[in-house]
Protein backbone atom coordinates (compact mmCIF):
# COMPACT_ATOMS: atom_id res chain seq x y z
CA UNK A 1 0.00 0.00 0.00
CA UNK A 2 1.25 3.73 -0.94
CA UNK A 3 1.83 5.89 1.67
CA UNK A 4 -0.70 8.16 1.37
CA UNK A 5 0.05 11.93 0.42
CA UNK A 6 -0.75 15.06 3.05
CA UNK A 7 -3.68 15.39 0.96
CA UNK A 8 -5.08 12.46 1.24
CA UNK A 9 -4.72 12.35 5.04
CA UNK A 10 -6.58 16.14 5.69
CA UNK A 11 -9.63 14.15 3.23
CA UNK A 12 -9.49 11.43 5.56
CA UNK A 13 -9.54 13.55 8.78
CA UNK A 14 -12.71 14.98 7.15
CA UNK A 15 -14.05 11.62 6.25
CA UNK A 16 -13.57 10.52 9.67
CA UNK A 17 -15.85 13.33 10.67
CA UNK A 18 -18.78 11.65 8.75
CA UNK A 19 -20.54 15.63 9.41
CA UNK A 20 -22.94 15.09 6.57
CA UNK A 21 -24.67 12.87 8.72
CA UNK A 22 -25.69 14.93 11.65
CA UNK A 23 -25.09 18.64 11.11
CA UNK A 24 -28.58 18.60 9.67
CA UNK A 25 -30.47 17.63 12.77
CA UNK A 26 -27.41 19.26 15.62
CA UNK A 27 -28.18 22.52 14.15
CA UNK A 28 -31.72 22.63 14.35
CA UNK A 29 -32.14 20.58 17.71
CA UNK A 30 -29.92 23.77 19.12
CA UNK A 31 -31.63 26.24 18.14
CA UNK A 32 -34.71 24.90 19.33
CA UNK A 33 -33.36 24.76 22.86
CA UNK A 34 -32.49 28.28 23.05
CA UNK A 35 -35.14 29.66 21.45
CA UNK A 36 -37.62 27.73 23.96
CA UNK A 37 -35.36 29.39 27.04
CA UNK A 38 -34.84 32.88 25.12
CA UNK A 39 -38.39 33.96 23.95
CA UNK A 40 -40.36 33.68 26.64
CA UNK A 41 -37.88 34.84 28.87
CA UNK A 42 -37.55 38.14 26.86
CA UNK A 43 -33.90 36.93 26.47
CA UNK A 44 -31.84 38.35 23.38
CA UNK A 45 -29.68 35.61 21.51
CA UNK A 46 -26.16 36.26 20.93
CA UNK A 47 -22.61 35.01 20.48
CA UNK A 48 -22.97 32.13 23.12
CA UNK A 49 -25.94 30.30 21.00
CA UNK A 50 -22.77 30.12 17.86
CA UNK A 51 -20.35 29.14 20.05
CA UNK A 52 -22.73 26.33 21.08
CA UNK A 53 -23.66 25.51 18.08
CA UNK A 54 -20.00 25.02 16.85
CA UNK A 55 -19.83 22.95 20.07
CA UNK A 56 -22.36 20.39 19.91
CA UNK A 57 -21.38 19.77 16.28
CA UNK A 58 -17.31 18.98 17.28
CA UNK A 59 -18.90 16.42 20.31
CA UNK A 60 -21.02 14.76 17.56
CA UNK A 61 -18.26 14.69 15.01
CA UNK A 62 -16.32 13.41 18.15
CA UNK A 63 -18.26 10.76 18.93
CA UNK A 64 -18.37 9.77 14.93
CA UNK A 65 -14.44 9.53 14.82
CA UNK A 66 -13.92 7.88 17.77
CA UNK A 67 -16.40 5.17 16.61
CA UNK A 68 -15.00 4.61 13.22
CA UNK A 69 -11.53 4.53 15.21
CA UNK A 70 -12.71 2.01 17.81
CA UNK A 71 -14.74 0.33 14.53
CA UNK A 72 -11.82 -0.04 12.20
CA UNK A 73 -11.08 -3.88 12.74
CA UNK A 74 -14.71 -4.83 12.52
CA UNK A 75 -15.41 -2.44 9.43
CA UNK A 76 -12.66 -4.12 7.87
CA UNK A 77 -15.01 -7.54 7.65
CA UNK A 78 -17.07 -5.51 5.04
CA UNK A 79 -15.61 -4.08 2.12
CA UNK A 80 -19.13 -1.13 2.07
CA UNK A 81 -17.80 0.01 5.79
CA UNK A 82 -13.98 -0.11 4.48
CA UNK A 83 -14.58 2.22 2.09
CA UNK A 84 -16.12 4.54 4.11
CA UNK A 85 -13.48 4.38 7.22
CA UNK A 86 -10.51 6.47 6.39
CA UNK A 87 -8.86 4.49 9.45
CA UNK A 88 -9.64 0.75 7.70
CA UNK A 89 -8.83 2.28 4.35
CA UNK A 90 -5.73 3.75 5.15
CA UNK A 91 -6.03 7.45 4.19
CA UNK A 92 -5.28 8.13 8.04
CA UNK A 93 -3.74 5.86 11.13
CA UNK A 94 -5.15 4.87 13.87
CA UNK A 95 -2.53 7.50 16.37
CA UNK A 96 -3.22 10.29 13.76
CA UNK A 97 -7.45 9.62 14.12
CA UNK A 98 -7.04 9.89 18.33
CA UNK A 99 -4.88 12.62 18.13
CA UNK A 100 -7.45 14.34 15.44
CA UNK A 101 -10.11 13.56 18.47
CA UNK A 102 -8.23 14.97 21.00
CA UNK A 103 -8.06 18.17 19.57
CA UNK A 104 -12.14 18.12 18.81
CA UNK A 105 -12.41 17.71 22.23
CA UNK A 106 -9.99 20.37 23.66
CA UNK A 107 -12.03 22.45 21.22
CA UNK A 108 -15.62 21.46 22.64
CA UNK A 109 -14.84 21.87 25.96
CA UNK A 110 -14.03 25.36 25.06
CA UNK A 111 -16.42 26.05 22.82
CA UNK A 112 -19.26 25.19 25.45
CA UNK A 113 -17.31 26.71 28.59
CA UNK A 114 -18.14 30.49 26.73
CA UNK A 115 -21.88 28.85 27.03
CA UNK A 116 -21.59 28.71 30.65
CA UNK A 117 -21.45 26.44 33.88
CA UNK A 118 -24.32 24.69 33.25
CA UNK A 119 -23.34 24.58 29.35
CA UNK A 120 -20.18 23.27 29.98
CA UNK A 121 -21.04 20.64 32.29
CA UNK A 122 -23.88 19.48 29.78
CA UNK A 123 -21.04 18.92 27.23
CA UNK A 124 -19.17 17.26 30.00
CA UNK A 125 -21.63 14.64 29.92
CA UNK A 126 -22.45 14.26 26.18
CA UNK A 127 -18.29 14.30 25.20
CA UNK A 128 -18.04 11.28 27.77
CA UNK A 129 -21.11 9.67 27.01
CA UNK A 130 -19.73 10.06 23.35
CA UNK A 131 -16.20 8.36 24.20
CA UNK A 132 -17.93 5.31 26.48
CA UNK A 133 -20.45 4.66 23.47
CA UNK A 134 -17.55 3.21 20.71
CA UNK A 135 -14.76 2.78 23.51
CA UNK A 136 -13.82 -0.94 23.68
CA UNK A 137 -12.76 -1.38 27.14
CA UNK A 138 -16.53 -0.37 28.23
CA UNK A 139 -18.47 0.27 24.62
CA UNK A 140 -22.02 0.90 25.85
CA UNK A 141 -23.77 0.47 22.12
CA UNK A 142 -22.55 -2.85 22.47
CA UNK A 143 -25.14 -3.34 25.38
CA UNK A 144 -28.88 -3.84 24.91
CA UNK A 145 -30.35 -0.82 26.90
CA UNK A 146 -27.27 1.12 27.41
CA UNK A 147 -26.75 1.31 23.51
CA UNK A 148 -30.18 3.11 23.14
CA UNK A 149 -30.05 5.40 25.64
CA UNK A 150 -26.70 6.85 25.20
CA UNK A 151 -27.28 6.97 21.51
CA UNK A 152 -30.44 8.97 21.75
CA UNK A 153 -28.92 11.25 25.11
CA UNK A 154 -25.44 12.14 23.38
CA UNK A 155 -27.24 12.96 19.47
CA UNK A 156 -30.88 14.68 20.99
CA UNK A 157 -31.49 15.53 23.77
CA UNK A 158 -28.40 16.71 25.34
CA UNK A 159 -28.05 18.67 22.30
CA UNK A 160 -31.00 20.71 23.36
CA UNK A 161 -30.25 20.71 26.18
CA UNK A 162 -26.76 22.28 26.04
CA UNK A 163 -28.87 25.13 23.69
CA UNK A 164 -31.94 25.50 26.37
CA UNK A 165 -29.14 26.50 29.43
CA UNK A 166 -27.02 29.09 27.45
CA UNK A 167 -30.41 31.44 28.33
CA UNK A 168 -32.25 29.69 31.24
CA UNK A 169 -31.85 26.84 33.82
CA UNK A 170 -35.37 25.71 34.79
CA UNK A 171 -36.85 23.98 31.54
CA UNK A 172 -40.14 23.24 33.27
CA UNK A 173 -42.61 21.76 30.15
CA UNK A 174 -39.40 22.13 27.61
CA UNK A 175 -38.63 18.89 29.95
CA UNK A 176 -41.29 17.23 27.37
CA UNK A 177 -39.35 18.69 24.54
CA UNK A 178 -36.16 17.28 25.24
CA UNK A 179 -37.96 13.73 25.95
CA UNK A 180 -40.05 14.11 22.85
CA UNK A 181 -36.29 14.67 21.06
CA UNK A 182 -35.15 11.78 22.67
CA UNK A 183 -37.83 9.82 21.24
CA UNK A 184 -37.49 10.55 18.00
CA UNK A 185 -33.76 9.46 18.45
CA UNK A 186 -34.68 6.27 20.07
CA UNK A 187 -36.75 5.46 16.97
CA UNK A 188 -33.64 6.44 14.75
CA UNK A 189 -31.26 3.72 16.61
CA UNK A 190 -33.81 0.95 16.87
CA UNK A 191 -34.36 1.67 13.03
CA UNK A 192 -30.57 2.04 12.04
CA UNK A 193 -29.82 -1.75 14.26
CA UNK A 194 -32.68 -2.68 13.10
CA UNK A 195 -31.58 -2.09 9.30
CA UNK A 196 -28.18 -3.92 10.38
CA UNK A 197 -29.80 -6.63 12.04
CA UNK A 198 -28.62 -9.62 10.18
CA UNK A 199 -24.88 -8.14 9.73
CA UNK A 200 -24.42 -7.40 13.71
CA UNK A 201 -26.50 -10.54 14.39
CA UNK A 202 -23.45 -12.68 12.16
CA UNK A 203 -20.48 -10.97 13.90
CA UNK A 204 -22.11 -11.80 17.38
CA UNK A 205 -23.89 -8.63 18.69
CA UNK A 206 -25.59 -8.22 21.35
CA UNK A 207 -27.48 -4.87 20.87
CA UNK A 208 -30.82 -4.15 21.84
CA UNK A 209 -32.79 -5.15 18.40
CA UNK A 210 -31.48 -8.63 18.92
CA UNK A 211 -32.12 -8.58 22.32
CA UNK A 212 -35.90 -8.23 21.27
CA UNK A 213 -36.05 -9.68 17.69
CA UNK A 214 -37.54 -7.81 14.56
CA UNK A 215 -40.89 -7.87 15.15
CA UNK A 216 -40.28 -6.56 18.95
CA UNK A 217 -37.60 -3.74 17.52
CA UNK A 218 -40.40 -2.34 15.10
CA UNK A 219 -42.43 -2.04 18.07
CA UNK A 220 -40.14 -0.61 20.09
CA UNK A 221 -39.59 1.81 16.90
CA UNK A 222 -43.71 2.84 16.68
CA UNK A 223 -43.65 3.24 20.58
CA UNK A 224 -40.97 5.62 20.57
CA UNK A 225 -42.24 7.67 18.29
CA UNK A 226 -45.85 7.82 19.18
CA UNK A 227 -44.52 8.82 22.92
CA UNK A 228 -42.31 11.60 21.39
CA UNK A 229 -45.61 12.62 19.69
CA UNK A 230 -47.18 12.53 23.16
CA UNK A 231 -44.96 14.94 25.05
CA UNK A 232 -44.63 17.08 22.16
CA UNK A 233 -48.48 17.36 21.86
CA UNK A 234 -48.22 18.16 25.83
CA UNK A 235 -45.34 20.75 25.12
CA UNK A 236 -47.68 22.55 22.36
CA UNK A 237 -50.66 22.66 24.44
CA UNK A 238 -49.27 24.95 26.91
CA UNK A 239 -48.28 27.44 23.95
CA UNK A 240 -44.48 27.14 24.33
CA UNK A 241 -44.77 27.56 20.55
CA UNK A 242 -45.87 30.52 18.40
CA UNK A 243 -49.22 29.39 16.92
CA UNK A 244 -47.89 30.95 13.32
CA UNK A 245 -44.90 28.25 12.94
CA UNK A 246 -48.33 25.83 11.98
CA UNK A 247 -48.37 28.11 9.06
CA UNK A 248 -44.78 27.34 8.44
CA UNK A 249 -45.47 23.37 8.90
CA UNK A 250 -48.38 23.35 6.59
CA UNK A 251 -46.43 24.88 3.97
CA UNK A 252 -42.64 22.82 4.27
CA UNK A 253 -44.97 19.46 4.05
CA UNK A 254 -45.55 19.97 0.30
CA UNK A 255 -42.23 21.46 -0.48
CA UNK A 256 -40.39 18.90 1.45
CA UNK A 257 -41.86 16.24 -1.41
CA UNK A 258 -39.91 17.48 -3.91
CA UNK A 259 -36.84 16.31 -2.30
CA UNK A 260 -38.01 13.12 -1.89
CA UNK A 261 -35.42 10.07 -2.42
CA UNK A 262 -35.51 6.23 -2.37
CA UNK A 263 -33.39 5.39 0.85
CA UNK A 264 -32.67 6.93 4.20
CA UNK A 265 -30.91 8.96 6.09
CA UNK A 266 -27.80 7.18 6.16
CA UNK A 267 -28.32 6.73 2.47
CA UNK A 268 -27.74 3.25 0.72
CA UNK A 269 -28.87 3.09 -2.56
CA UNK A 270 -32.36 2.67 -1.54
CA UNK A 271 -32.44 0.40 1.31
CA UNK A 272 -34.71 0.83 3.49
CA UNK A 273 -36.54 -0.60 6.77
CA UNK A 274 -39.96 0.62 6.31
CA UNK A 275 -41.92 3.47 5.27
CA UNK A 276 -40.53 5.21 7.86
CA UNK A 277 -37.53 5.55 6.61
CA UNK A 278 -38.22 6.86 3.35
CA UNK A 279 -39.69 9.71 5.30
CA UNK A 280 -37.05 10.58 7.12
CA UNK A 281 -35.55 12.91 5.20
CA UNK A 282 -38.86 14.58 4.40
CA UNK A 283 -39.02 15.21 8.17
CA UNK A 284 -35.48 16.86 8.03
CA UNK A 285 -36.09 19.31 5.91
CA UNK A 286 -39.27 20.15 7.30
CA UNK A 287 -37.78 20.55 10.74
CA UNK A 288 -34.79 22.41 9.08
CA UNK A 289 -37.84 24.99 7.67
CA UNK A 290 -39.60 25.57 10.86
CA UNK A 291 -36.36 26.34 12.83
CA UNK A 292 -34.58 28.77 10.28
CA UNK A 293 -38.08 30.81 9.52
CA UNK A 294 -38.36 31.02 13.55
CA UNK A 295 -34.72 31.86 14.33
CA UNK A 296 -34.92 34.63 11.30
CA UNK A 297 -38.07 36.01 12.84
CA UNK A 298 -36.84 36.12 16.22
CA UNK A 299 -33.20 38.12 15.14
CA UNK A 300 -35.59 40.66 13.04
CA UNK A 301 -38.18 41.00 15.95
CA UNK A 302 -35.22 41.35 17.98
CA UNK A 303 -33.21 44.06 15.68
CA UNK A 304 -36.62 46.09 15.24
CA UNK A 305 -36.20 46.18 19.38
CA UNK A 306 -32.82 47.22 19.52
CA UNK A 307 -33.15 49.55 16.99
Amino acid sequence: MTKPTFADQIRGLIQLTRWKEYVPFVVPLTILGALLAARPNGIALDLRLVAVTLANILAVAYAFMINDIEDAPDDARDPARAAKNPITSGRIGVRMGYAACRLVAAATLILYALGGVWVLVIGIGTLLLSHLYSWRPVRLKAWPVTDIVSHSLMLSGLLLLAGYFIYHNAPGIVWFVAAGATLVSVYGQLYNQLRDYDMDKAAGLYNTAIVLGEMNTRRAMYLSMGLAGVCLLAAITQGIFPLWLGLVLIVSLPVSMLFRTQGDMRGGGGVVVDASGAMQLQALFVVNCVMAVWLIETIVVQLHLLG
